[in-house]
Parts: structure tokens; C-alpha cells; sequence
């Protein structure tokens, strides 16, 4: 009679997250910076899928890896904020008892399926100043980081990290946009034309929604400026 197989309970978390990492790293990077007037969000994105999106007042979401995944867990936290903001004030609805939903969601499923989700998302909000941005990291176990200034998720996030790192300044709009790019391509080692990108502003000069999205146009001229 064959000996049932056993796997320690640490070597099934490590290779559940192995896995989770792996499926992440083969997708394409999300950045997350802020600027003078607002937080950017640009991915390096040529399907016409977005990882980037609006969830609520001042509250957007972005994410790597697999779409599917992450599209049903930004449904989520759009309901999430819908029912809170309906139930209690709009005032209520914030990026961090958001990301904290996430961090809940994610890290049960991490623990309690056979397969972890692959996927890192971002979570983002924009303050009446930038001291009171906030930008919140959620990992695939639930891991949850409070940014600042930047961050990246997906692709190869750490060379791109550090490509930021040595880049990052508080600066406008256009020049925010081509340092993200710079370092995306310095990382990649490859050029990043202006069709493969998704980018999206929370842009605190907006009297309305401070969430929009970047046109084709507006973005190319961002770039050649």
C-alpha cells in the first residue's frame, strides 16, 4: 500500500506563493505616482482591457496580473463602496477600509484555497492636498503596504521600482508621464510606444469626478513635450 504524500503546511504556502509570483511577473507593470495636482496611473497595456479604473469619489484601482481575476475583484470593491456609501455617508468610503476588504478577501483565499489568486492590485486615493494621498499595495496573500510617492505592481516590478527611485520627483503632469516611461523602458530594455499604455489621472483640479482617463492625443503630446 502506497504511502499517502505529505507537504508541510510551510512548503505549501511557499510554493502557493511561488506560484502566485510567477503568474504576476509574466504580465505587464502598473505604476502608481503622484505629481503636483493629482496621482498618475499608467500601465504598460496594449489590450483594449483596462487595468486601471475608477472605483468611487477620488478612488481608483489598478492592478497585474491575470485579468479575470482582479476584473471580478474590482466589481467587488466598486459594490463594496456602492453599499457603503449608500448605507452609512459617501464620506465613509475610503481607500483604506477598501484595501482592507481586499487584504481580507485575498489573504483568505491564499490560506484557505489550493490556488492563490495571481494578482497584485492597487488601490488609490486622492487627498485634498498630497499629504493626504493614499496609496495602498495589496499582495496575492493579503499583504497590504501603505506607498508613497510611488509604487509599482506586476512585470518586472523591482528593477522598475529602483529605475523610479532614482528618478522620482514631485513634478507636473507631462513630466510625471515620460519618467514613469523612461524607467519602464530602461527596466524592459525595450521602447514603450504611446499605443501600449493605459493612463489615467485623479486630478485634483477637477471641481466633479477627479477620476479621467488620457487620451491618445494628449498622452503623445505628453510625451514629446
Amino acid at each position: 500500500m502506497a504511502m499517502p504524500y505529505y507537504v508541510s503546511p510551510e512548503q505549501m504556502m511557499q510554493d502557493k506563493a511561488e506560484y502566485a509570483k510567477k503568474g504576476i511577473a509574466r504580465g505587464k507593470s502598473t505604476v502608481v505616482m503622484e505629481y503636483d495636482a493629482g496621482i498618475l496611473l499608467l500601465a504598460d497595456n496594449a489590450s483594449s482591457l483596462n487595468k486601471i479604473s475608477e472605483v468611487y469619489d477620488k478612488i481608483a484601482f489598478a492592478a497585474a496580473g491575470k485579468y479575470s481575476e482582479f476584473e471580478n475583484l474590482r466589481k467587488a470593491g466598486i459594490r463594496h463602496a456602492d453599499m457603503k456609501g449608500f448605507i452609512y455617508s459617501r464620506k465613509d468610503v475610503n481607500a483604506r477600509s477598501l484595501a482592507n476588504a481586499y487584504s481580507q478577501t485575498l489573504g483568505t483565499i491564499f490560506s484557505q484555497e489550493a490556488k492563490p489568486l495571481e494578482v497584485e492590485i492597487l488601490v488609490v486615493e486622492l487627498g485634498e492636498t498630497a499629504a493626504e494621498n493614499e496609496i495602498f499595495r495589496i499582495q496575492f496573500d493579503g499583504s497590504i503596504f501603505d506607498e508613497k510617492s510611488f509604487t509599482v505592481v506586476g512585470g518586472k516590478a523591482e528593477p522598475l521600482y529602483e529605475a523610479l527611485k532614482t528618478r522620482y520627483q514631485l513634478t507636473g503632469l507631462e513630466a510625471a508621464i515620460k519618467i514613469c516611461v523612461e524607467a519602464m523602458e530602461d527596466s524592459d530594455q525595450q521602447k514603450v510606444p504611446p499605443t501600449s499604455l493605459e493612463v489615467a489621472i485623479l486630478d485634483r483640479h477637477r471641481a466633479e469626478r477627479q477620476f479621467r482617463r488620457l487620451g491618445a492625443d494628449e498622452l503623445s503630446a505628453a510625451l514629446s513635450a
